[in-house]
C-alpha cells in the first residue's frame, strides 16, 4: 500500500468518479460508526456500462497514481451495484434505481457528509445531487 494519506487516497478516487460524469457523490464519514471503513464513497451512474466505467477509472487512478490496489472488488457483474474495498475506504458505484432501492445514505444516516472536504472547488457543480 501507498504511504499516501487516506485523505488524498479519496481524494483521488473522487475525482476518478467526476471524470466519467458520476452524480450524486456523497462521501461519508463512517470512522466513528463502524470498523470497517473511515470512509464511505457513494457514487451513481446512469446504467450499468457508466457504473462499470466508473469503477474501472476509480481502480485505474488509485493505481497508476498512488500505486493503491483494491482488497476487494465485487458486483462487477451485472454492475448495478459495484463495491470497491481498500480497506480504510469504500467506494460504492450504484445504477440509479439500485441506489435509491438499497438506501446507504439511509442506513448511514447519522455520518457526517464530507463531500465538499474532497471535491475540487471547480468539480463541486456536478458532484451535488442531479437535478430533476
Amino acid at each position: 500500500m501507498s504511504d499516501s494519506s487516506i485523505e488524498s487516497r479519496v481524494r483521488v478516487a473522487v475525482a476518478a468518479a467526476l471524470d466519467k460524469k458520476t452524480f450524486d457523490l456523497d462521501v461519508l464519514a463512517v470512522a466513528n460508526l463502524t470498523s470497517i471503513a473511515d470512509y464511505f464513497i457513494l457514487s451513481s451512474a446512469t446504467s450499468e456500462r457508466q457504473a462499470q466505467a466508473i469503477a474501472d477509472s476509480v481502480l485505474e487512478r488509485l493505481r497508476s497514481e498512488l500505486k493503491v490496489k483494491p482488497l476487494l472488488v465485487e458486483g462487477s457483474t451485472p454492475g448495478r451495484w459495484i463495491l470497491i474495498d481498500f480497506g480504510d475506504f469504500i467506494v460504492h458505484v450504484f445504477t440509479e434505481d439500485c441506489r435509491r432501492f438499497y438506501g446507504l445514505e439511509r442506513l448511514w444516516g447519522d455520518a457526517p457528509n464530507v463531500t465538499a472536504d474532497f471535491v475540487a472547488a471547480a468539480e463541486r457543480p456536478r458532484a451535488f445531487k442531479k437535478t430533476s
